[in-house]
C-alpha cells in the first residue's frame, strides 16, 4: 500500500507554521485543543457551510494570557467584516460564547483564490452540486490556478462521479508536484460533496514554487492574455 503523508503535516515545523500558536501546562492543554477544534468548526459552519458564504480557507490561532487571537483568512474579506463591521462583531461575541474567553479577530485577504487548495476544492465541489461535467470542471480549475503563476496542481475526485453505479477515482494533474521536496511550497485542501446520489471527495494540490519564491499573479487575466497570445503565434 501506498503512504500518503499530509502536505502540509509533512513541512510543519520545517517550513510550515503552526495552525494553532500557543503553549499551556499538561492541566489546561486538552482544554485549550478542544476549544481550538470547536472554533474552526463553528466558523466552518457560519462563515463557509451557509450565507454569507465568505470563503474562509484558513483559521489560525495564537493565545496570550488575556485573550484569543483567531486570524481568518478570506477570499471575501467584506462578507466576513459587513457593513460597518456588523457581522464581524457577531462573530467574535458568537465565539466569546462559545469558549468563555476574550476574542480578538483579524482578517487576512486572499488575494488569488485560484492559488489556494481549500478555496478551489470548495469551488469544485459546488459546480459537482450543480451537476457540472467533473472532468471540465477539474481541467477548467487546473487552467484558471495555472494562468495565475502556479507550478503545478493535482486534483482528485473519488466517489459516484457523474452518478455512476460503481464509485471510482478521477485525477488530472498539470505541472510538476514535488510532494518530496520540502523546499517546495505545496498547499493541499480537502472538500466533501454531498450530493443527492452520494459523497464525492476532492483533493487539492497545488505547487506554489519554492518558499521565498512564490509567483503568484495578483492579476490571473494578464497572464491569461499572455498564454493565448502566445498560443496564436504557435498557430
Amino acid at each position: 500500500m501506498g503512504q500518503k503523508v499530509n502536505p502540509i503535516g509533512f513541512r510543519i515545523g520545517i517550513t510550515e507554521g503552526w495552525r494553532s500558536r500557543w503553549y499551556a501546562p499538561k492541566a489546561a492543554y486538552a482544554e485549550f485543543l478542544v476549544e481550538d477544534q470547536r472554533m474552526r468548526k463553528y466558523i466552518d459552519w457560519r462563515m463557509n457551510r451557509q450565507p454569507p458564504y465568505a470563503a474562509v480557507a484558513k483559521v489560525e490561532i495564537e493565545r496570550t494570557r488575556d485573550e484569543v487571537k483567531v486570524f481568518l483568512h478570506t477570499a471575501r474579506p467584506g462578507l466576513v467584516i459587513g457593513p460597518k463591521g456588523a457581522e464581524v462583531e457577531k462573530l467574535k461575541e458568537a465565539l466569546e460564547d462559545l469558549i468563555d474567553r476574550r476574542v480578538n479577530l483579524n482578517i487576512v485577504e486572499i488575494k488569488v483564490p485560484d492559488g489556494n487548495a481549500t478555496l478551489v476544492a470548495e469551488a469544485i465541489s459546488e459546480q459537482l452540486k450543480k451537476r457540472a461535467a467533473f472532468r471540465r470542471v477539474m481541467k477548467q480549475r487546473i487552467e484558471a490556478g495555472m494562468a495565475c503563476g502556479a507550478k503545478g496542481i493535482k486534483i482528485m475526485c473519488k466517489g459516484r462521479l457523474g452518478g455512476a453505479e460503481m464509485a471510482r477515482t478521477e485525477v488530472q494533474i498539470g505541472g510538476s508536484i514535488p510532494l518530496h521536496t520540502l523546499q517546495a511550497h505545496i498547499d493541499y485542501g480537502v472538500a466533501t460533496c454531498r450530493t443527492t446520489y452520494g459523497t464525492i471527495g476532492i483533493k487539492v494540490w497545488i505547487n506554489l514554487g519554492r518558499y521565498g519564491e512564490e509567483a503568484l499573479l495578483p492579476d490571473a487575466s494578464r497572464s491569461g492574455r499572455g498564454r493565448e497570445g502566445r498560443r496564436g503565434k504557435r498557430g
